[in-house]
């Protein structure tokens, strides 16, 4: 059985964003070349990308063309090989179609399905979206946290789970620290279902 892994950059108070459509692009993050690799390797490693919408539709907007864009980094032209190549699901109820090997799920039985794509996965499905996230936290499905937290305070924004207000108990499975100030730390969730 998979596990759903929800990766984040996030902020000291838990942001992900300060304003709407600033996560991976925001001024407050500080991702160099070393944070990126570890991104990838991370990345490279996902049974599968699980993704709401809006964190959906901005990744396809910009990794599939990255992968070939000889102006960037190679590590950035790396990410959008591993992005646009990896086994997706996109979560909508608004679209029912996308490429670069894109399942949709979407409808009122939308966690029925993550919670039967999650029993027949072999490996960590990487979950990103906030909305997504919650959705899968109170349906009890969510197994992991993976938090790149910036040196910064936002003070105000989207924060890492939209409208939860329930204590949850980590257990704490890896953390390591970068140069430039991101602290990861890799949770696992407590309780969490195991189908």
């Amino acid at each position: 059985m998979g596990r759903f892994l929800y990766w984040m950059n996030v902020s000291l108070d838990l942001r992900i964003e300060q304003v709407p459509g600033d996560d991976g692009a925001g001024e407050w993050l500080r991702i160099d070349e070393e944070l990126h690799r570890e991104f990838n390797a991370r990345a490279g490693k996902l049974a599968g990308m699980v993704q709401g919408r809006v964190i959906y539709e901005t990744m396809e907007e910009y990794w599939p063309r990255a992968r070939a864009d000889t102006s960037l980094p190679d590590v950035m032209r790396e990410y959008g090989e591993i992005w646009t190549s990896a086994p997706k699901v996109l979560v909508s109820r608004t679209r029912a179609t996308a490429d670069h090997g894109t399942r949709v799920i979407g409808g009122d039985d939308a966690i029925e399905q993550l919670a039967a794509l999650r029993a027949e996965t072999d490996g960590t499905l990487g979950v990103g979206g906030a909305t997504l996230a919650t959705q899968l936290l109170r349906a009890g499905l969510l197994d992991e946290l993976l938090l790149f937290t910036h040196p910064a305070i936002l003070g105000f924004g989207r924060p890492l789970f939209d409208d939860w207000d329930r204590p949850v108990d980590l257990d704490l499975i890896e953390q390591r620290s970068f140069p430039q100030g991101v602290t990861m730390h890799h949770y696992a969730i407590r309780g969490a279902n195991p189908c």
